[in-house]
């Protein structure tokens, strides 16, 4: 009993790892920063031609600058408030009410 209470716990620590990796936000703000850091450097880059199209407003720098902003804000939302795992406890009510183990 307690071998299969180990490996269940252990699966558990893995999800939970799992879940870390996976959180939307670290796969938004991470393609948000690329992008950001993209065009920026398109913005740093752009042409008198580019920027007469635009009427004079370096639309490229500006756009870049609100994403890699948009992308940091995730990214440091992730780093404050990370997931946390569900407590065991609940997790055992949860396998009880199913019918599971025992």
């Amino acid at each position: 009993m307690s071998e299969l209470q180990h490996e269940v716990t252990e699966l558990e620590r893995r999800s939970a790892t799992a879940a870390r990796l996976f959180d939307i936000r670290r796969i938004i703000g991470g393609l948000f920063v690329v992008y950001g850091v993209i065009v920026t450097i398109a913005g740093l880059m752009a042409s008198d031609a580019d920027l007469h199209k635009a009427q004079g407003i370096n639309i490229n720098l500006w756009t870049g600058g609100g994403m890699l902003a948009l992308g940091v804000f995730f990214l440091v939302w992730l780093k404050l408030r990370p997931i946390a795992p569900p407590p065991a406890a609940e997790l055992q009510d949860e396998r009880g009410e199913r019918g599971e183990g025992d």
